[in-house]
């Protein structure tokens, strides 16, 4: 094994045969960490190779300020956690659009027409639906919407015009076809 030291001095310096062998010896190590962290051998091995072509792109910027290990693991950490959040936000986007579908299916089950307005206010982005509903449909001013959502008035009042904005080209759209 060679001196880790002199190994990131000469990765840094643009030696890849260095760079190569610091990732050799740390994958392992890495892997498992990654592994405990995701609890998924195929996620596991995505995200190390991640962390892996990251560590290449990235050499140059090593600060000395943490081990080498410590700072592969930090960039494995905030790969687990953006890859979490993009996972949550397509499930929560997938659960929507099964919950329109629903809604809409009942309605129309029902023999009652599914309005347009209806439609286009299921395309909006929850964070503009919901201010957009609070106002327009349920008569809330604009600092009780602040208050309920707990964002500045300035972002309800946004919120609210982006919201209409979307709502008329939506429904202008669908009179047009």
């Amino acid at each position: 094994m060679h001196d880790e030291t002199g190994l990131i001095k000469q990765a840094v310096r643009g030696d890849s045969r260095a760079l190569s062998e610091l990732l050799r010896q740390h994958y392992s190590f890495l892997y498992q960490y990654v592994l405990k962290v995701t609890m998924n051998k195929t996620r596991a091995e995505d995200i190390t190779q991640e962390t892996m072509l990251k560590a290449i792109e990235k050499i140059a910027t090593f600060q000395y300020k943490a081990k080498f290990s410590t700072w592969l693991i930090t960039i494995a950490s905030r790969l687990v956690v953006d890859r979490i959040r993009r996972n949550e936000l397509e499930k929560n986007w997938i659960q929507s659009e099964q919950s329109m579908h629903a809604i809409r299916f009942e309605t129309l089950q029902r023999g009652d027409d599914w309005p347009a307005a209806l439609q286009a206010l299921g395309e909006l982005s929850s964070d503009i639906r919901i201010p957009v509903l609070l106002k327009y449909y349920y008569g809330y001013a604009q600092e009780e919407i602040s208050t309920m959502l707990d964002i500045p008035v300035g972002t309800v009042k946004s919120r609210l015009h982006n919201g209409l904005k979307q709502l008329r080209k939506e429904l202008t759209e669908h009179e047009e076809a």
